[in-house]
């Protein structure tokens, strides 16, 4: 049976980094998902792994399809290709699935509203046919070559997809093979044939058999009074097809979504007019980052106004934003500190002269904002338990791992690593420790190199 052309893929933005709360989605159908996952899935290391990185806010747009769930995943520098595969079910088994439903009233009437019924479970396991994921049928492939299978990046696509499911349950037939107004035309033609097949039984009951006599006039006012009393019958039970007179009733669910827009097309390496941009974008980004000094310092962080960059700080600025790698040798040749302008560097690039600081000077916060930050990391880490710490002025580092995160003096935490004995700048700042905290514990050493 054939249905509306609404099972294309479906495009969905990307979500943006959340505090270091919940990541399994609250719905009904959201919570089904994650069970059957961490079912196939029991091993809690990439799972504990993938709700980190699910919240990070590094995972691309992500895009639902029958019999798969895609997105990039961005590490560090590197970019991975991650995807979740399911088996999609075959024609057969979606009629055995309707059939099941249509013998439900309620959970009929609510899918022919648009809407995914929790009873329908019900209806699934009658069919005995998989909505849910289970072994053999789910599996994650992704190009970051981890040594865990599945990697913490499919792992926190599955979280993330019970996001979606707590907005949109009906990705979950998608997956496996039907959309929304797929599915209602399909369940309508069922209700179609139940209602034909009926009628065919009435036609039989009050068939031939009753009119083989040769035709008499004295009979024709019992055939008449006959009649009558089946007319009669059938005005009785007005509602005997009431169901499927709805179901054709109702209004067309309209076309499906638009798929996502194409990426633009690619910027030529070579300006078009001979002039080389770089310089105007350079200005722009360096205005940008004073623009957010000098908002920091009047929303209460900083005694004063930011002062004028010194001969220092302006080279670790060129060398982290000028795009020719010469620029940044002749500077590490001259500037007088080479073994310290690739750090700077990158400290520059996460947050500009603050970064900066953060990577060169230390400090004490009060009492009171590390009293806070406690709160909100114990508050934020879901329920999982939490790393142990040192705490060192603004410095808190994750006890034997290698990380730490710096409060900065705008109020953001820096996470950072450590490489060849020095600590290393791994990721964009968070006002949430909470948040940069499992963003940085979800992080893997390919991440940062």
């Amino acid at each position: 049976m054939s249905g509306a052309q609404d099972s294309g893929a479906r495009g969905f933005p990307a979500f943006a980094a959340r505090r270091g709360g919940r990541a399994r989605g609250q719905s009904f159908w959201a919570r089904q998902w994650v069970a059957a996952v961490e079912d196939v899935w029991p091993e809690e290391e990439p799972l504990k792994k993938g709700r980190s990185f699910a919240r990070s806010g590094r995972i691309g747009p992500i895009t639902v399809s029958p019999g798969r769930v895609a997105a990039q995943v961005y590490g560090g520098e590197e970019t991975y290709t991650t995807q979740l595969t399911l088996t999609e079910l075959d024609a057969d088994e979606w009629d055995l699935l309707w059939e099941k439903t249509a013998d439900r009233p309620a959970e009929t009437e609510a899918v022919l509203a648009g809407e995914l019924p929790e009873d329908l479970l019900e209806a699934v396991e009658d069919a005995r046919v998989r909505m849910l994921p289970g072994y053999g049928d789910l599996d994650a492939d992704c190009d970051c070559d981890a040594f865990d299978h599945p990697c913490p990046h499919a792992t926190a696509l599955g979280y993330q997809l019970s996001w979606l499911l707590d907005e949109d349950p009906w990705l979950l037939p998608l997956i496996r093979g039907r959309g929304a107004g797929e599915a209602v035309e399909e369940l309508k033609s069922v209700l179609l044939l139940r209602a034909m097949a009926g009628d065919e039984e009435d036609g039989e009951e009050y068939g031939e058999e009753e009119y083989e006599g040769e035709y008499d006039e004295e009979t024709e006012g019992e055939d008449e009074e006959a009649g009558g009393e089946r007319d009669g019958a059938a005005a009785q039970d007005p509602d005997a097809h009431a169901l499927q007179r709805a179901a054709y009733a109702r209004p067309d669910a309209g076309p499906p979504a638009l798929p996502p827009l194409p990426e633009p097309p690619a910027v030529p390496d070579e300006p078009l007019t001979g002039i080389e941009a770089d310089p105007l974008d350079r200005l722009a980004a360096d205005a940008a980052l004073r623009a957010r000094e000098l908002l920091a310092h009047l929303h209460g962080f900083g005694a004063a106004p930011p002062e004028p960059l010194d001969a220092w700080q302006d080279t670790v600025r060129l060398a982290a934003t000028h795009p020719d790698p010469r620029v940044a040798d002749r500077l590490r040749a001259g500037c007088g500190r080479p073994g310290e302008l690739d750090r700077a560097a990158a400290a520059w690039r996460t947050g500009g002269r603050t970064a900066l600081e953060v990577l060169e000077r230390s400090w004490a916060p009060s009492e009171q904002q590390t009293a806070r930050a406690r709160t909100a990391l114990a508050a934020g880490w879901e329920d999982e338990e939490l790393p142990p710490i040192s705490i060192d002025g603004n410095h808190w580092t994750l006890t034997g791992r290698g990380l730490q995160l710096r409060l900065g003096r705008d109020g953001r935490w820096y996470p950072y690593r450590e490489r060849d004995t020095a600590w290393w700048p791994a990721g964009t700042p968070s006002t949430d420790p909470a948040e940069a905290l499992a963003e940085l514990t979800g992080l893997t050493d390919d991440d940062t190199a």
